[in-house]
């Protein structure tokens, strides 16, 4: 420790997609001397070059500043990180199994077999990713077998809660902090890693191994619910001609509910919340927790009956007719602000349209590559106004500021049919209706 206190703490970041790059590159604006470790070598260049591997706004910069300040360096060799890292932190993905919904651990049992035999000395090593709970015990008897140091090695897990598009901002100003320990040195040497946000208010909580571990799911869990909640409210607004909007709307005023995550639309999606929560219910399956199983799953076929029900209104105002008929989707991506298009609403109701026999025809400000990657059979625009031409109806699926801002006047003449579902419900329907189109929204009269 007396080292590591006379010079900047050294930090190891391994796996540096989303979760990493973020990481790495807030450990070296906190101050610290960071090296991550990336095998994939396109993305090593990437970060090498000052470049995130994946669009997230405020990411290339921070990363750009701490390569060329000599802070922040990437490499694919673990021998560079061994016994020179203070703290080791585990970044690395933890996709579903194939074939099942368990997380799969590959990555991180490649993190223990490649790292533990280089650790001579004793070392705090923190895991950041999200794990079904009983992993980091796993995790640690292995580090205790396999490393030169044995039991010296301490496990601890650290819990992200980063929003994609918002994953910078959350890295140097989280909303709080869970530090799962089983030593008071281990707690001390994350306060000293996180002292930055700490010294701002962030507040800390300071725990046990499974309960930082159940953290994760337990939060997307809790968002997943309150997502297809409103989303179950907006077909009962569809049912009675009430407005889902307004109804969110005085939820939100009592503040044993708050009105964040309370937006009816195309449901959840991307790379982390479905699969996370689909984890989780298969760790509550092998632990016997049966309630937990029924509640979720119920959660999540709301989300996938939420993609259904836009495909089956896309039906409707098409008169019924799908061959012939032309689709603009604007919006690939899952979210606005990111370029991810895991399990994105969006794609996924694209392609159902699209499998039906109409004509579907995408585009989005940042992910129009990885859409083409995922669904290469749809057309896809390289303008909103491009998209829109020759439509029988467009489906607002993604929340990019870009389609708020739409003039559906111009638009109007370049359509077949002015037809509009708002899916994300942001659109100002007096405007296009005004307009001359036929606004249509899940949950609005």
């Amino acid at each position: 420790m007396s080292e590591a206190t006379s010079r900047p703490l050294r930090i190891a970041v391994i796996g540096t997609n989303y979760l990493g790059a973020n990481t790495a590159a807030g450990m070296a604006e906190f101050g610290f001397d960071v090296v991550g470790v990336e095998i994939d070598e396109h993305r090593l260049k990437l970060l090498n070059d000052g470049k995130a591997p994946l669009y997230e706004p405020g990411l290339d910069p921070l990363l750009k500043k701490h390569v060329d300040s000599g802070r922040l360096r990437f490499t694919k060799d673990y021998t560079e990180i061994g016994d020179w890292a203070d703290v080791h932190f585990i970044c690395v993905g933890t996709p579903s199994s194939e074939g099942s919904d368990a997380a799969d651990l590959t990555q991180v049992n490649s993190v223990v077999s490649m790292l533990a035999p280089l650790l001579t000395k004793p070392t705090l090593v923190v895991g950041r990713s999200t794990v079904p709970v009983g992993t980091s015990k796993v995790v640690e008897a292995r580090f205790h077998a396999e490393a030169p140091a044995g039991t010296s090695i301490e496990i601890a897990w650290q819990p992200e809660f980063l929003r994609e598009a918002h994953g910078v901002d959350d890295t140097l100003h989280p909303d709080r902090l869970v530090f799962g320990v089983q030593s008071a040195e281990a707690e001390t040497r994350l306060r000293e890693v996180f002292a930055t946000p700490i010294s701002e208010g962030t507040p800390v909580v300071v725990c046990n191994l499974p309960t930082a571990e159940l953290v994760k799911g337990g939060a997307n869990a809790f968002l997943a619910t309150k997502i297809s909640f409103i989303n179950a409210l907006a077909e009962m607004a569809d049912a009675t001609g009430a407005d889902v909007t307004q109804l969110a709307d005085a939820l939100g005023y009592d503040k044993r509910i708050g009105r964040g995550m309370l937006n009816a639309g195309p449901g959840y999606g991307g790379g982390c919340l479905p699969k996370d929560l689909r984890a989780f219910m298969h760790r509550a399956g092998e632990l016997g927790v049966e309630e937990v199983i029924t509640l979720l799953r119920e959660v999540d076929d709301i989300n996938r009956r939420r993609r259904a029900g836009l495909v089956d209104l896309t039906h409707e105002v098409l008169g019924g007719v799908w061959i012939g008929k032309n689709v603009t989707v604007l919006g690939a991506a899952f979210k606005a602000g990111t370029d991810d298009v895991r399990d994105s609403p969006a794609l996924d109701v694209a392609g159902r349209i699209s499998l039906h026999g109409a004509t579907v025809t995408v585009y989005d400000p940042e992910a129009m590559e990885n859409a083409r990657k995922v669904r290469p059979t749809l057309r896809y625009a390289s303008t909103a106004a491009e998209a829109c031409v020759g439509a029988h109806a467009i489906l607002h699926l993604t929340e990019w500021p870009e389609f708020r801002e739409l003039d559906p006047a111009a638009l109007r003449g370049a359509v077949e049919t002015p037809v509009v579902i708002d899916a994300r419900l942001l659109l100002d329907a007096a405007k296009w209706r005004a307009a001359g189109w036929t606004y249509r929204a899940p949950g609005k009269p």
